[in-house]
C-alpha cells in the first residue's frame, strides 16, 4: 500500500456454497487512520469497524455481539478494542472474543454477512470418557463448556441444572420482566446437540464425593467425574418475619418470577425490601405499571456500600421524581394479609403501608449445601475459597459464578466474592482452560450495569473501601464520571452519559497501569477517549 492509497475492504462471504460477488470498496484515505486508532465505515450495507495497529489494518464486524453496541464509541488499546456500554474485548485482527459478557466473537472480512460469529468448536471423540461435570446451568458453567470444545476437549460434558430451562441472561430479569423464556436464552438445544454438550434440567445435586469423585443427585442417580465446575450460585434470602408465607410474597429468580411480579403488580400497590441494584430496577420497571411503589431499605440511602451515597442520592431523586417513595433506615417486621393475601407492611419505626404485593430483594445465600460433609473448603459464609486458577482445595474441582469467593488481582489478590454476570462468564472461561492443562491466571476487571428508567450506570473495578470521590459533570444533570479513590489510586468507576469512559478506566486497570489521584482530578481527560 502506499502513502496515499486508500485501504479497500473487500468482504467475501463466509458460505462456500455462496457464489455471490465478493464487496469491494474504498473506505478512507490511509492518512485518515493513525495507529492506535479506529472507525466506523460502511461496505454494502455492513457497519465494519476499521482498526489500525501498529501500520496493520483490520476489519471487523462494528457491533459488539453482546446487546450490539457501536463498537467505534468504545476503546481500542493495543490489539484489542473494549465495547463501551458493558466492557465486552474483542481483538482487532481476529475478532476473537477476550472478555465477556459477549459470548460470540465478531465476524472478519470472510463472515459479514453475519452479525457475529461463533469461535470454531470441537465436539465429542468416540472412545474418550474423561468426563468434566458442570454442576449449576447459568453463566460460568455455560462459558466452561464452550471454552472446553474450542480448546477441541474431546470428552464428555455434562452440565446440569435445577431450573426447567437451558441457560439464559438473567441480568434481563430485573430490567425487562414481562420476558418469554424463549427471547432469552443464551443457546438454543441444537447448539448443545451440535457439539455434544449434556444438559440436564430439572435436576439438583445433593452431595459431592470427592474421594470417590462422584455426585448424587435428588433423583436418586449418581454420576463420576474426571474433572468437576461448581457454579451452583446463590438464591435470594427471604425475610423471617411474622406473615411472610402469605400469597404475593415474590422474590425475583427466574424467569416465571419476572412474569408473575409484572403481571400480578398491574395497578396494585406494590412494596419492595430492599436496595441493591435488582430492587432499584425492579422499582423502576414498576413505575408505569403499579398503583404505586415504595421502597424500604435498611441504610440510609441505596447502593450506599456500592456506588456510594452520591450515587445513592441521585438514585432515590431520579425514582423519587416518578413517584417512588421511599422508606429509609428502616426495616419489616410484620407483613399482614386478608384472606391469605398480603395487606399490608409494619415496619420498625411503626409506619404501616399498604401493599397488594411485596418483592423481597435483601440479598443471597450461597447454593452450597452440596459441599457439606466433602473435603471442599469455604469460608465462613459458606462461600468456596477459590485460587486465581479457578480451583478448590480439592485436585480436579473447580468453581466460579456466584458462589466463588476469589483473589481479584486488581485489587492486589484481595479475596473477594463478586455476583456479577461478566465474571462468572470469566471463571467460567478460566475454569475450562485450566482443566485443558492451559495453566491461566483469572485477571479480570470486573464491569457491571444497572438500568433505571431508561438510563444506565456503567461500573468498572472494585471500590470497597474507597476514602475519597472525583467528579467529572454533575450528578443532577444526570451526566457524570465518578471515579473512587484509595490511597491516592483510582480502585474503580461509576458514570452515567460519559461512555465510553467506564470502558477506557477498565481497560487502564486491565493493562495494570495505575490511574493516580492527581491525574483523576485533572482537567484533560484526553486519556479516557471520550466521543
Amino acid at each position: 500500500m502506499s502513502g496515499t492509497e486508500p485501504p479497500r475492504q473487500e468482504l467475501p462471504d463466509s458460505d462456500p456454497e455462496d457464489t455471490s460477488e465478493e464487496l469491494t470498496a474504498v473506505v478512507c484515505l490511509e492518512s485518515d487512520l493513525q495507529d492506535g486508532q479506529m472507525m466506523e465505515v460502511e461496505v454494502g450495507h455492513h457497519s465494519v469497524l476499521l482498526t489500525r495497529c501498529e501500520g496493520r489494518y483490520s476489519a471487523i464486524g462494528n457491533q459488539c455481539t453482546h446487546y450490539g453496541a457501536p463498537l467505534s464509541k468504545g476503546v481500542i488499546s493495543g490489539h484489542r478494542v473494549r465495547c463501551p456500554w458493558h466492557g465486552s474485548c474483542f481483538n482487532v485482527h481476529t475478532g476473537d472474543l477476550e472478555e465477556c459478557p459477549g459470548m460470540d466473537c465478531l465476524p472478519c472480512h470472510k463472515t459479514l454477512r453475519h452479525e457475529k460469529r461463533l469461535k470454531s468448536m470441537g465436539a465429542a471423540v468416540p472412545g474418550v470418557t474423561h468426563t468434566v461435570l458442570l454442576l449449576g446451568g447459568g453463566a460460568a458453567s455455560l462459558i466452561c463448556a464452550e471454552t472446553l470444545r474450542q480448546q477441541y476437549f474431546g470428552g464428555r460434558i455434562i452440565m446440569v441444572t435445577k431450573e426447567d430451562l437451558l441457560p439464559y441472561d438473567k441480568t434481563r430479569l430485573s430490567k425487562v420482566m414481562n420476558v418469554g423464556s424463549d427471547s432469552i436464552l443464551l443457546r438454543r438445544m441444537e447448539f448443545f446437540h451440535q457439539y455434544d454438550i449434556e444438559v440436564w434440567l430439572r435436576k439438583e445435586a445433593l452431595s459431592v464425593d470427592t474421594d470417590k469423585k462422584t455426585v448424587t443427585f435428588d433423583d436418586g442417580s449418581v454420576q463420576s467425574y474426571n474433572q468437576l465446575f461448581i457454579s451452583t450460585g446463590c438464591r435470594a434470602k427471604g425475610l423471617n418475619v411474622p406473615g411472610i408465607k402469605l400469597e404475593n410474597v415474590k422474590m425475583l429468580e427466574t424467569p416465571e418470577d419476572a412474569r408473575q411480579i409484572h403481571t400480578v403488580c398491574l395497578g396494585c400497590n406494590v412494596v419492595l425490601v430492599g436496595t441493591s441494584f435488582v430492587g432499584m430496577e425492579v422499582a423502576s420497571y414498576l413505575i408505569d405499571k403499579a398503583s404505586s411503589v415504595t421502597v424500604i431499605g435498611s441504610s440510609e440511602l441505596p447502593y450506599q456500600n456500592t456506588l456510594g451515597p452520591e450515587i445513592g442520592k441521585v438514585t432515590m431523586m431520579m425514582l423519587s421524581e416518578q413517584s417512588v417513595k421511599f422508606y429509609m433506615n428502616d426495616n419489616v417486621t410484620e407483613v399482614r394479609g386478608v384472606d391469605g393475601k398480603v395487606k399490608e407492611v409494619v415496619l420498625k419505626s411503626g409506619k404501616v403501608i399498604a401493599a397488594d404485593v411485596l418483592i423481597v430483594g435483601i440479598g443471597v445465600v450461597p447454593n452450597s449445601e452440596l459441599l457439606r460433609g466433602s473435603h471442599v473448603q469455604m469460608d465462613a459464609k459458606h462461600f468456596v475459597t477459590v485460587d486465581k486458577y479457578t480451583r478448590t482445595n480439592v485436585p480436579d474441582v473447580f468453581c466460579g459464578g456466584d458462589l466463588a469467593t476469589f483473589p481479584l488481582v486488581m485489587a492486589k489478590n484481595r479475596m473477594v466474592n463478586i455476583g456479577h454476570w461478566q465474571m462468572a462468564q470469566a471463571h467460567g472461561r478460566i475454569a475450562a482452560l485450566n482443566m485443558m492443562n492451559k495453566p491461566t491466571e483469572l485477571n479480570t476487571v470486573p464491569f457491571y450495569w444497572t438500568v433505571l428508567l431508561g438510563k444506565t450506570i456503567r461500573y468498572a473495578g472494585y471500590g470497597e473501601g474507597y476514602t475519597e470521590l472525583v467528579v467529572k459533570g454533575k450528578f443532577e444533570d444526570m451526566k457524570f464520571l465518578a471515579l473512587y479513590i484509595k490511597d491516592d489510586e483510582v480502585i474503580a468507576v461509576a458514570s452515567l452519559n460519559y461512555d465510553p469512559a467506564a470502558s477506557a478506566v477498565a481497560e487502564r486497570f486491565a493493562s495494570g497501569k495505575v490511574i493516580t489521584k492527581k491525574e483523576a482530578q485533572s482537567a484533560d481527560l484526553s486519556w479516557l477517549q471520550l466521543s
